[in-house]
C-alpha cells in the first residue's frame, strides 16, 4: 500500500530521469521537459518520439488545464479597488474618474457610457 509521500517521491524521481529509456539526468546529460505538459523529461528527440503514444493522452489533458489556469486567473486586484458600476479592477494610472455627486471613483469605461447617456438625455 503506497502513501502519498511515496507517490510524491516517485513523481520526483520520475522528473528526474527519461520517460522513456529511465535515464538519470547528471552532469553531462541535461533532460529536456515536454514544452506541452511540463511533467515528463526526455533525454533526447528519440525518446521522446518512442514515448509518444502511450504520453499523448496524459500530455494532452494537463496541456489543457495548464491554459485553463492561465486563461481564468483571475487578476489580482489593485489597491484602488472595483469600479462600483461594472466591478472591474479600477486601473492604477489613474484613469480613473471621480464623481462630484457623490464622491464615487468610477471607471474610464463607466464615465464615457455616462457622457454618452448625458449627450442622448440632453443633460
Amino acid at each position: 500500500m503506497s502513501t502519498n509521500s511515496e507517490e510524491e517521491a516517485t513523481d520526483i524521481m520520475m522528473m528526474m530521469c527519461c520517460a522513456s529509456c529511465g535515464t538519470a539526468q547528471v552532469d553531462d546529460i541535461i533532460l529536456k521537459t515536454c514544452t506541452a505538459c511540463k511533467s515528463v523529461r526526455y533525454c533526447g528527440v528519440e525518446c521522446q518520439k518512442e514515448h509518444r503514444p502511450q504520453h499523448k493522452r496524459a500530455c494532452k489533458k494537463r496541456a489543457a488545464e495548464l491554459r485553463e489556469e492561465i486563461l481564468f486567473k483571475q487578476p489580482e486586484s489593485c489597491h484602488l479597488g472595483d469600479c462600483p458600476i461594472c466591478c472591474l479592477p479600477l486601473p492604477l494610472d489613474f484613469l480613473s474618474i471621480l464623481m462630484p455627486c457623490c464622491c464615487t471613483v468610477i471607471c474610464d469605461g463607466c464615465d464615457y457610457a455616462n457622457q454618452i447617456r448625458e449627450l442622448k438625455e440632453k443633460l
